[in-house]
C-alpha cells in the first residue's frame, strides 16, 4: 500500500458527512469574494452605485487592512432590513430566475455582506428618506441602535481577516493595498461620470474625481494625454453599441495597464473583448506593443451572463461571435481616418512647443481634434483608389510608375528649377488647404520634405507607400469576388504529421476557411493530417509548422477573423515588397502625388508593422531650435 494511502488509512479514520456551521460556510464564500482590501472597497461601492448615491467617498487606513469605510449618500436600507442585508444570499437586486438571467444592476449574489462581516469586524449605518434618525447594526454582536447620519449608507469594515490570521499573511504592504484600492474605486470612476469620487487614507485625500462628461471623467483620471492622443469610438451593430476612446498607436505601452473595458456600464475582464481590440490594432501596432482604450458595450442584458464568477469580474455572452465583430469594426472605424486630415483642423495657435531642450528636440505629432468630424471614414471610401480632382502636374498616377520606372539621377541644382515649376502650379490648392502641404525636397533617398501650414512635415516614403499599396491590395481583394482565395501551391509530395484530436477535427470543421487561406490539410489516417496546398508566396516555408499554427489558432478564434489576419498578413508582406525602396529618386510631381495619397487612405500613420510614417515639426519648434525670440 502506498504510504500516502497508509497514513490515511491508519491516523484518520473516515469522517460522517455533516453540513458545516454557517459562520464557516461563509468564511469559505470570503475566500472567493475577498481577496484583499481592494474586493471590499468593489463590492461596498457596488452597492452605494444600486443604491442611487450621486457622491461615493472611501476612507482607508493602513491601506484597508485596519479599516474600509465606505459612504453614499444614497436611498439608504430600512431600520427592519438591517439584519436581513448581513444574511447569505440576501439581496434586493433580485427575486427570480427571470430576473437572474436580465441582471441590470451592479451587485445580486448577496454574498458580499455577509462574506465581509465573517471576516472583519462590521458595522451598518443607514438612513432611508422620510426617517426620523439612522440605525447602526454591528454585525459581531447584532446589536441595533439610533444613531446621527443625513439620508444614505456607511459601512465599516475594521480588521480584515481578523479571524483568519492565514489569509492576513498574504497581504502586501499597505502602499500596495493602498493602490489597488484607488484601481478598484479608478474602474468604478471610469464607468459613472455623473457620480462624485472621493479615496482618503489616513485623513489625507489621495484621489477625488467631481461629477461630469464621460471625455471629462477620462481626461481627470486618465490624464490629459490620454484624451489627446485617443479618438472617439462610437459604433452601433445590431444589438450591440460600443462607444468609448481608442489610443492612438503612438499612445502604446510596453504593458496592457490602461486598458478598460465595461460591458452595461460594470468593468470586465473579457478575453473576446481583448482579442477584439487588439485585433483591430493589428495593422497599425509596432511589435508587442499594447494599445490603450476605454470602451463601453452595450447591450441588452438578457444576451449576457453575469453571474460566471462570484467576484463579478467575468462575463459570458450568448453570441460571442458579435459582440467580438462589432468592438473589433468599432475601434478599427475609429482608427481608420488618416489623422493629417484632421490635425489641419488645428490652429496653429494650439500647436504651443514643448520646454526647449537642445539635446533632446521634441518631434512629436501635432495635437489633434479628434472629435472633428474630419477625414475620411469607411462609409466614404467607395472611390479611395480613384485619384479625385489633383493639380495638373502633380498626378496620382504617379505613384503607380513607382514600379516601373527607371531611377532617374537628377542633379542637385535640378531640385531649385523643380521646387520654382511645382510653386507655380496653375490651379494648385493652396499649402494651407493641405494637411501633408507641398513636397520641397527628399532627403538622402529616404525622407520626403513638405511644407504645411504648421511647419515642416518629414514623410518615410517606403513606409508611407507601403501602407498605401497594403490597403489597396486590400480593396481590391475585398471588392473581387474571385479574389477572395489567396492562390496556393500544390505540394509534389504530401507533407504528412501526427496530429491532435483537436488538431483532426478543427481542420474537418475548417475545411472552407483553410481554402480561402490557401491551404489544403486533409485526413491521411486517424491521427495522421496531410498538408497538400499552401500559399503560393510561403512556398518555401515549413508547412507543417504553418499547418499547425493555422489549426491552433482556428480552434481558439472564429475562423473569419483568423482567416483576414492570415489574409492580411500576406498581404502586408506582398506590399512590403511592392513599395518604393530607399535611395530612389523622386520627382516633386511623385513626392506631391505621394502626400495626396497619404491624406485619402485609411491608417497611413503608420505602415503595415506599426512604424509611423510621418511626422510634424512646428514653426515653433523649428524656434525654440534655433533659440530665435529668446
Amino acid at each position: 500500500m502506498p504510504l500516502v494511502n497508509a497514513v490515511l488509512h491508519s491516523d484518520h479514520p473516515r469522517r460522517p458527512i455533516r453540513e458545516l456551521p454557517d459562520e464557516l460556510i461563509s468564511q469559505i464564500a470570503a475566500g472567493e469574494v475577498v481577496e484583499r482590501p481592494a474586493s471590499v472597497v468593489r463590492e461596498l461601492v457596488d452597492n452605494a452605485l444600486d443604491a442611487g448615491a450621486t457622491q461615493v467617498t472611501v476612507r482607508l487606513l493602513a491601506g484597508g487592512v485596519r479599516l474600509v469605510s465606505v459612504e453614499d449618500d444614497g436611498g439608504g436600507i430600512p431600520r427592519e432590513e438591517l439584519p436581513i442585508a448581513l444574511r447569505r444570499h440576501a439581496t434586493s437586486k433580485i427575486g427570480s430566475l427571470a430576473d437572474l438571467e436580465s441582471v441590470g444592476t451592479m451587485g445580486f449574489r448577496g454574498e458580499a455582506l455577509a462574506a465581509i462581516a465573517s471576516v472583519s469586524e462590521m458595522s451598518l449605518l443607514s438612513r432611508c428618506p422620510g426617517q426620523a434618525s439612522a440605525f447602526l447594526l454591528d454585525a459581531r454582536s447584532g446589536e441595533l441602535r439610533p444613531a446621527a447620519r443625513a439620508t444614505g449608507t456607511t459601512v465599516e469594515v475594521k480588521e480584515l481577516f481578523f479571524s483568519t490570521p492565514a489569509r492576513r499573511k498574504f497581504l502586501k504592504t499597505d502602499a500596495t493595498e493602498l493602490a489597488h484600492c484607488i484601481e478598484a474605486v479608478r474602474r468604478h470612476a471610469l464607468a459613472r461620470p455623473e457620480i462624485g469620487f472621493a479615496v482618503w487614507h489616513e485623513g489625507r485625500l489621495v484621489e477625488q474625481w467631481r461629477p461630469g462628461t464621460r471625455d471629462q471623467r477620462l481626461a481627470d483620471v486618465l490624464g490629459d494625454d490620454f484624451l489627446s492622443s485617443s479618438i472617439a469610438v462610437d459604433y452601433a451593430a445590431g444589438p450591440v453599441r460600443v462607444t468609448g476612446r481608442a489610443g492612438i498607436p503612438d499612445a502604446a505601452r510596453a504593458r496592457a495597464d490602461q486598458q478598460f473595458s465595461y460591458v452595461n456600464g460594470r468593468y470586465v475582464r473579457d478575453k473576446v473583448l481583448t482579442h477584439a481590440a487588439r485585433s483591430a490594432y493589428e495593422d497599425v501596432l509596432h511589435g508587442q506593443r499594447q494599445p490603450v482604450y476605454a470602451l463601453y458595450v452595450e447591450i441588452d442584458p438578457t444576451r449576457v451572463d453575469v453571474n460566471v464568477h462570484p467576484t463579478k469580474i467575468e462575463v459570458r455572452f450568448r453570441e460571442s461571435r458579435e459582440v467580438h465583430q462589432a468592438v473589433r469594426r468599432a475601434v478599427e472605424a475609429a482608427l481608420a481616418a488618416p489623422r493629417a486630415g484632421q490635425a489641419a483642423e488645428v490652429a496653429p495657435a494650439s500647436l504651443a512647443p514643448e520646454p526647449f531642450s537642445p539635446a533632446a528636440p521634441s518631434w512629436t505629432q501635432p495635437r489633434m481634434a479628434f472629435d472633428a468630424p474630419v477625414g475620411h471614414r469607411v462609409s466614404e471610401l467607395g472611390a479611395l483608389w480613384q485619384p479625385g480632382p489633383a493639380p495638373s502636374s502633380a498626378r496620382p498616377e504617379a505613384i503607380d510608375q513607382f514600379f516601373a520606372a527607371p531611377v532617374r539621377p537628377e542633379p542637385l541644382d535640378g531640385l531649385g528649377t523643380g521646387a520654382s515649376a511645382s510653386s507655380a502650379r496653375t490651379g494648385a490648392a493652396p499649402d494651407d488647404d493641405l494637411p501633408l502641404g507641398r513636397a520641397l525636397a527628399q532627403l538622402h533617398g529616404i525622407y520626403v520634405l513638405a511644407q504645411n501650414r504648421h511647419g515642416l512635415v518629414i514623410v518615410d516614403m517606403h513606409a508611407a507607400h507601403e501602407r498605401i499599396v497594403y490597403e489597396r491590395l486590400k480593396a481590391q481583394l475585398d471588392g473581387d469576388a474571385g479574389a477572395q482565395a489567396i492562390s496556393r501551391q500544390p505540394l509534389l509530395i504530401p507533407a504528412t504529421f501526427a496530429a491532435t484530436p483537436q488538431e483532426v477535427a478543427t481542420a474537418e470543421a475548417c475545411a472552407d476557411a483553410l481554402q480561402t487561406l490557401g491551404l489544403e490539410i486533409t485526413p491521411f489516417s486517424s491521427k495522421t493530417l496531410a498538408v497538400r496546398a499552401v500559399p503560393t508566396t510561403l512556398a518555401h516555408g515549413d508547412p507543417v509548422e504553418l499547418a499547425r499554427s493555422v489549426l491552433a489558432e482556428l480552434s481558439q478564434h472564429d475562423a473569419s477573423t483568423v482567416v483576414q489576419r492570415a489574409r492580411n498578413e500576406l498581404l502586408g508582406t506582398m506590399a512590403c515588397h511592392g513599395a518604393v525602396r530607399a535611395n530612389r529618386r523622386l520627382t516633386l510631381e511623385e513626392m506631391d502625388a505621394l502626400l495626396r495619397q497619404m491624406e485619402q487612405t485609411e491608417r497611413s500613420d503608420q505602415c503595415n508593422h506599426g512604424r509611423p510614417t510621418w511626422r510634424q515639426l512646428s514653426v515653433r519648434e523649428l524656434d525654440s531650435l534655433f533659440l530665435r525670440g529668446r
